[in-house]
């Protein structure tokens, strides 16, 4: 599903960014190597990182394969 129109950021991308310490939209932006433009997103954005439920700024650690 698109987040974010103008940078054309999907769910996938704002959770990879949770998932990797992103707590607050202008830090899943910059892991997206991105700026806000319209800010519209910014809600749903917000709810998919609290869907994450990490504490902000702790990484998820992935398993050595």
């Amino acid at each position: 599903m698109i987040v974010c129109i103008c940078n054309r950021l999907n769910d996938r991308d704002v959770r990879d960014a949770a998932l990797a310490g992103a707590c607050r939209p202008s830090q899943v932006y910059a892991a997206c190597g991105c700026r806000p433009d319209c800010g519209q997103c910014a809600q749903d954005m917000q709810r998919i990182v609290n869907e994450v439920a990490r504490p902000c700024g702790t990484p998820v650690l992935m398993a050595a394969e």
